[in-house]
């Protein structure tokens, strides 16, 4: 099992062009994918990178850009209007991890990353499958 990072220690590893790396590969697959392709607007495809970006910068040890611009993360409001259920959760680590695979993060950096998505995916479901 690879060894993790203190989740503050993150943005020292890996820095703005890690996160950077990361979350434009994960937007990239986002407008082709059938189930969560339609949760986000083309038109704001650019703000949800952004966005992510920055709370993921914020989150693990970074400038405070995100809590500046936006207050306080308040993920499950932000995300209810969205229906999350665990094909959605599933379909969005699979794409993140084809990012990781993309961003080459260093392991430790990584692992934290993995581990804080994992539980936040799962935590955003608020839709029962059908």
């Amino acid at each position: 099992m690879t060894p993790t990072l203190p989740e503050d220690q993150v943005y020292a590893e890996i820095g703005d062009a890690g996160f950077h790396r990361l979350v434009a590969a994960f937007y990239r697959q986002i407008p082709g994918d059938d189930i969560l392709g339609p949760m986000y607007p083309a038109a704001d495809l650019v703000g949800a990178e952004a966005r992510l970006r920055n709370f993921l910068i914020f989150r693990f040890g970074g400038p405070p850009t995100y809590i500046e611009e936006r207050g306080h993360p308040r993920l499950g409001m932000r995300h209810f209007p969205f229906a999350i259920d665990g094909a959605a959760r599933d379909r969005w680590i699979a794409i993140m991890n084809n990012a990781f695979a993309e961003a080459a993060l260093p392991a430790e950096a990584e692992a934290t990353l993995r581990a804080f998505f994992e539980h936040v995916a799962t935590f955003l479901i608020n839709r029962k499958e059908t």
